[in-house]
């Protein structure tokens, strides 16, 4: 069985701690602007979320590539191949989710590739916010109830 990276918003404390090991882990920096993680304060509400690819299975970011340069790796993760990648940015619009990132400094497109199987944000988030779970049937259900609360969220601070 696959597995997922669960988000649990409830439990994120705003620390940050995934995106600065995210861009360490891929960039040898501590730096959140190299991150396949983006933490989204919701202050209105009182709580942050951390904003991370979702690995679709019908992923807009790799339909509307015009040069197909995303793919699904072995463990479920969506890969840039750099080396093709036009910098268009249509991947980073069509996400639905924002977890996209286009890094200028770079200029490379980031998506979370869950560290080859073994998601440094997890083991680094105390609080349990970010976790690594099997792809069953009441996890994917909870998947998506959050996603959706986070949508409800995204419309309601336009």
């Amino acid at each position: 069985m696959s597995k997922v990276l669960f988000v649990e918003p409830e439990r994120c404390t705003g620390c940050r701690s995934c995106e600065l090991i995210c861009s360490f882990t891929h960039t040898g920096e501590f730096n959140p602007l190299h991150s396949s993680v983006s933490i989204v304060a919701f202050e209105k509400h009182g709580y942050s979320v951390p904003v991370v690819c979702q690995q679709c299975s019908i992923a807009a970011c790799m339909e509307v590539c015009p040069v197909g340069a995303i793919s699904k790796d072995q463990n479920g993760a969506m890969i840039v191949n750099h080396s093709i990648c036009l910098r268009c940015k249509m991947c980073t619009i069509a996400c639905p989710f924002g977890a996209t990132f286009y890094d200028a400094e770079n200029d490379r497109i980031l998506k979370c590739d869950l560290c080859g199987g073994d998601p440094q944000c997890v083991v680094t988030c105390a609080q349990g916010a970010l976790t690594y779970r099997e792809a069953n049937t009441v996890n994917q259900n909870k998947r998506r109830a959050t996603a959706e609360k986070f949508l409800g969220l995204m419309e309601e601070g336009r």
